[in-house]
């Protein structure tokens, strides 16, 4: 079946084709997405129209973070995350790949954010808020006085990673720059991000939430502002050595021949239990989770993981 997903020859269809994207596997990246968003393979088409319609302009900051979320959406592969999403969006500002630096960058931000049509925002990384700011700065400005200029304009804001949504590792005791999740910071100016928490996060949930947010559909989320169709059942529910876990059988250790015959991980240190994603379901691009290649949950996309979930390897 020929889905229509663009518009002339410089139409979505054609600009991935020139990057060596067969239809086929755009839409087999679009029926990822669907499943992953819990709408099932039939709703592949209206993933590839909220994609392949206008480009929406986004803008992606970057704040105290080690830019590993960006690595993971950047190394996604099949089709590979430069070759798709960044010829379906217009990706206007994104420190990391951005060719412009100096005034050319904050030229491109500030035309960014002065788009009539609006923007994305995506936030990656904690705020840093102790001594007004002082602990991070982008450009001669503090992520902090950026972030309260720029997010209560976007039409949508997404948290990407634990750091945006939760201050992650930046906000760790004794958390001397003050570190906060996007909500935590701007919620008094009216900026309700959804987060998309994970150390990394699985790019397939990210370009979900873009998704949803082109399509204009209201997302369900949970009380700490996660989509529902991402975080709405635990790494323990959806793992594959659940079976192991009901029939009493734990691993002793790493390289144990219990452990290599796939038995729970949870007298090691296993916080699946605890933890809400759907990393069982939406392997890292398609192959493997921590879990699935011998390493405990680590309860990554929980609030103060970094505290609460230590240490890491017993319980």
């Amino acid at each position: 079946m020929r889905i229509a997903i663009g518009l002339g020859k410089e139409g979505a269809e054609e600009r991935l084709e020139k990057k060596g994207v067969s239809r086929r596997d755009f839409l087999k990246f679009c029926t990822a997405v669907a499943v992953t968003m819990g709408m099932g393979p039939v709703f592949a088409p209206e993933v590839a129209r909220a994609l392949t319609g206008k480009r929406p302009s986004v803008v992606y900051l970057h704040n105290a973070e080690c830019t590993g979320c960006s690595e993971a959406l950047l190394r996604a592969g099949q089709p590979f995350i430069d070759e798709l999403i960044l010829d379906t969006i217009s990706l206007d500002y994104q420190e990391t790949i951005m060719a412009a630096a100096g005034e050319a960058a904050e030229e491109a931000l500030n035309k960014a954010v002065e788009n009539p049509d609006g923007f994305i925002c995506l936030v990656e990384g904690a705020i840093p808020t102790a001594l007004n700011g002082d602990y991070g700065y982008v450009g001669g400005h503090t992520m902090l006085d950026i972030c309260s200029r720029i997010l209560p304009k976007a039409k949508a804001v997404i948290a990407y990673g634990t750091c945006a949504a939760y201050g992650g590792v930046q906000a760790a005791r004794p958390n001397p720059t003050g570190s906060k999740g996007v909500n935590a910071c701007f919620a008094e100016q009216g900026v309700k991000a959804i987060n998309i928490p994970g150390c990394p996060p699985n790019p397939l949930n990210i370009v979900g939430a873009v998704v949803a947010c082109l399509q204009g559909k209201p997302v369900k989320l949970d009380q700490l502002g996660r989509p529902l169709m991402f975080y709405g059942e635990s790494v323990h529910d959806l793992c594959e050595r659940r079976k192991h876990f009901d029939a009493g059988e734990f691993a002793p250790s790493f390289d144990s021949e219990e452990a290599r015959k796939g038995w729970c991980l949870y007298d090691l240190g296993c916080k699946g239990p605890s933890t809400m994603n759907n990393c069982p379901k939406a392997r890292f691009n398609d192959t493997n989770w921590p879990v699935g290649a011998g390493h405990p949950c680590i309860g990554c996309s929980e609030p103060d993981f970094w505290d609460d979930m230590t240490p890491f390897y017993q319980n």
